[in-house]
């Protein structure tokens, strides 16, 4: 019997599951801090996806099936958490630089505030389909790069360009749009 298997029998049973899990937080803690690191920017929400990945892992260990590796199963929650944190974190984005020139030329209007600015990119990413909302939110708000978010997402790099892009040319419409 193999470590993990002896792992995942001790979280089965009611006996040994909060020692067996402690040991589980152990053994890929720091992994999957890191992983969610990489995909927000901030420690607060990284520490709050965390403790939300581990809290529905604790909830749902008893449906795990063994079909794939503990691990594997964990970093598919952290992940899953961390991409419904920045598209919640979308919603209501931080804006450091215009996204087109569209958004430029409404910038230096003088009628025009940047609350109105940041309002409208906010409503152009929400119409955003959620995979090209989150691909855009890691690549542009985080600067994550095509590689690490493949690794994240099982999506590959070709795919993850294409919904960049497509994201772009969307809410540069939606400013154009609007202007």
């Amino acid at each position: 019997m193999t470590d993990e298997s002896t792992l995942l029998d001790r979280l089965k049973s009611p006996r040994t599951r909060e020692q067996a899990f402690a040991q589980l937080i152990r053994q890929y803690q720091e992994t999957l801090y890191a992983m969610i690191r990489s995909i927000l920017k901030t420690h607060t929400d990284t520490d709050d996806a965390l403790q939300n990945t581990l809290i529905k892992a604790w909830g749902a260990i008893d449906t795990f099936r063994g079909e794939a590796r503990l691990g594997t199963w964990l970093y598919s929650i952290a992940r899953n958490e961390a991409l419904s944190t920045l598209s919640r974190k979308a919603r209501t984005p931080h804006i450091h630089h215009a996204t087109t020139e569209a958004m430029s030329r409404m910038e230096s209007d003088p009628y025009m505030d940047s609350e109105a600015t940041e309002r409208m990119l906010r409503d152009a990413i929400e119409r955003l389909p959620e995979k090209q909302r989150a691909v855009f939110v890691m690549r542009y708000f985080n600067e994550i790069p095509y590689e690490r978010m493949s690794e994240m997402t099982g999506t590959s790099v070709g795919a993850l360009k294409a919904s960049y892009h497509l994201a772009v040319k969307k809410i540069t419409a939606f400013f154009q749009q609007n202007d």
